[in-house]
């Protein structure tokens, strides 16, 4: 019998994945501005809210009260979940040592004590610009996926794409650590009289997947993936 996957709550992506993400598994979704990353992070976070799961957010760059109404304003209403099932976390990445060792000690143990299943860093890009060695940027995000991994829960990370190239992240480097990698693109026609945004699943480690770029759009409420349409 198959292992049950962990749906991100976007259907059609979910579908383009065989079904979800592999239990356990990081994601890391990779976009520029505007392209939806953190609304993508919350669908997977309120996905889990719904199924009873407990859940983390852990964010580098908005505040507590700012991710809650993001979520309201979406029509998914928090209240019964805050300081229970929904656990938001405002860090600040300036200070990287500060910030990761938080983590390396506090996510453990809040973990353990919420039996959370489901968490998300936003965006963890924000970590990798502190480094100004891409030696010393590689050795410590390695540490830190570790330290993810050990947590045994499935973890989403968004991730800022490099500014002269929108198929990678920022420093060439999240979409090597991670299991799965959701890419997030703007698809301009020659002739500029129109945009559309696109997704691709570049990666996903055991499993099957589609390897083809769709359309997608992102409303009030949802996030609605046309698997069936094709991008021109």
């Amino acid at each position: 019998m198959s292992e049950e996957r962990v749906k991100i709550g976007i259907e059609g992506l979910d579908q383009m994945m065989g079904g979800g993400l592999i239990p356990g598994n990081i994601c890391a979704i990779i976009g520029t501005y505007g392209t939806g990353k953190t609304t993508f992070a919350l669908e997977f976070i309120w996905e889990g809210l719904k199924k009873g799961e407990n859940v983390i957010y852990i964010s580098l760059e908005e505040r507590e009260d700012r991710i809650l109404r993001y979520m309201n304003d979406k029509g998914w209403d928090t209240t019964p979940y805050r300081g229970r099932a929904l656990s938001v976390l405002k860090l600040d990445p300036s200070d990287f040592n500060l910030a990761i060792n938080s983590i390396k000690n506090e996510l453990p143990a809040l973990v353990s004590q919420l039996g959370a299943q489901r968490v998300v860093i936003d965006p963890v890009s924000l970590f990798e610009d502190l480094f100004d060695r891409d030696s010393d940027r590689r050795r410590e995000m390695f540490r830190f996926v570790d330290t993810l991994r050990d947590q045994r829960c499935t973890i989403v990370l968004t991730s800022e794409t490099d500014k002269d190239n929108p198929f990678a992240s920022r420093h060439n480097l999240i979409e090597y650590l991670a299991d799965t990698v959701i890419l997030l693109r703007y698809v301009r026609p020659s002739d500029l009289t129109d945009v559309h945004l696109a997704l691709e699943v570049v990666k996903m480690r055991l499993s099957a997947h589609s390897r083809e770029i769709k359309p997608y759009e992102i409303q009030q409420g949802q996030v609605l993936v046309y698997t069936e349409a094709n991008v021109f």
